[in-house]
């Protein structure tokens, strides 16, 4: 995902391409912090990747995805190779994801019907407001309880006046889609063909529309306790403050794992990955593709298969 969204971020910015991150964890009953680099192609020890891979690690071993473009091509289908990949790792650690959209796209795009739920370990829907665990819903939350109806429409109303005065290539429908933890706010609309998308994409490169939009919203909500950041190639997302993906990282708290990577595309400032990413509780690996998100997770949990293409 794109540049800098992100409203008040406190935390340090991410390292530049190719520098190296370390993080430390305390892992129960080892007494003593683990020291893990992770660099632009990140790497465990061997002797970590070896104890993951092993049957007995898979209960202190979470390996946690980001979706569009981690997984699949944005808003597609997984593809059936990194599909076989997922299940094999499931063998070896725990799998979950932790998407933007809301279960009914990230069910469409990772499996047919539920089927979702009972290939992943963890499905967190929108940030983790919604919570899936072992097949079974766990909770849900609503944007409209948190935020109020006054401020919800305040936001709304503001969104829709700016986005009248855009003049666009091409506008469609669905502007603003109202989940159950956040909005997903779109200048060209979601229902734009595949084509209409790239296009947007692109121009939104050259002319930084949505973080235009966003920085009008700032302004607009300053200390209103809200956060803004990039859904993908033609939204932005808003939210309460803290309901980020680091939201499922309260969920995961307690279920005492040693170890839990993440694997997100959007991993800068501003990028929908980039707390989940940056929090000490995970291990981030910043991918380029559903491919590259393969091969890091090979050369981590298979070693003995790194070079397989």
């Amino acid at each position: 995902m794109d540049d800098g969204l992100v409203e008040g971020s406190s935390v340090a910015a991410p390292p530049s391409p190719g520098s190296r991150r370390t993080f430390v964890r305390r892992l129960p009953g080892r007494g003593g912090a683990a020291a893990i680099t992770s660099s632009a192609r990140s790497r465990l020890p061997l002797a970590e990747a070896g104890s993951a891979a092993g049957m007995a690690a898979r209960g202190r071993v979470l390996c946690l995805f980001d979706v569009d473009g981690t997984l699949t091509p944005a808003r597609q289908k997984i593809e059936p190779e990194v599909d076989a990949f997922l299940r094999e790792l499931r063998e070896r650690v725990h799998i979950g994801v932790v998407g933007g959209s809301d279960y009914a796209k990230i069910a469409e795009q990772l499996g047919d019907g539920d089927e979702v739920i009972n290939k992943f370990d963890y499905v967190f829907a929108e940030n983790g407001t919604v919570q899936y665990k072992n097949g079974q819903l766990v909770s849900k939350q609503a944007i409209q309880d948190h935020l109020g109806e006054e401020l919800l429409q305040d936001l709304i109303n503001f969104c829709l006046n700016y986005m009248a005065l855009l003049k666009l290539p091409k506008k469609r429908g669905t502007f603003i889609e109202f989940r159950n933890g956040m909005l997903n706010i779109s200048p060209i609309g979601r229902s734009c063909t595949p084509e209409e998308r790239i296009e947007f994409s692109e121009l939104d490169k050259r002319e930084r529309i949505r973080e235009k939009f966003v920085a009008a919203l700032q302004r607009e909500f300053a200390g209103k306790g809200l956060r803004f950041s990039r859904g993908g190639m033609i939204s932005f997302d808003v939210f309460p403050e803290g309901w980020d993906k680091r939201y499922c990282l309260n969920v995961l708290d307690d279920e005492r794992f040693d170890t839990i990577h993440f694997f997100g595309n959007e991993t800068t400032p501003g990028g929908n990955d980039y707390e989940i990413y940056d929090d000490p509780r995970t291990v981030g690996h910043s991918v380029q593709s559903p491919q590259d998100t393969v091969q890091r997770c090979r050369e981590i949990f298979f070693p003995e298969r790194a070079n397989e293409c």
